[in-house]
């Protein structure tokens, strides 16, 4: 783990009074969540996207995921 990111973590874990663990399993966890998420949003998009009829409508969809997918 870089030097930053352990005493990023080492902060944190001794202004909650917690083992530097928990810090570490509580962004994991964070992560997973935020990921999973952004997973049901994306196949939510992709899912309208296929089933859309409407020119405008799939065209604004289709700059949505592409702006998920390449994030610009």
């Amino acid at each position: 783990m870089p030097a930053n990111l352990a005493d990023k973590i080492e902060d944190i874990a001794r202004e909650r009074h917690v083992s530097s663990n928990r810090p570490i399993l509580d962004l994991l966890q964070n992560g997973i969540a935020a990921y999973d998420r952004r997973r049901i949003v994306f196949l939510n998009l992709a899912n309208r996207f296929q089933k859309s009829t409407d020119p405008v409508e799939t065209e604004q969809l289709r700059e949505e995921l592409l702006q998920m997918t390449l994030g610009n």
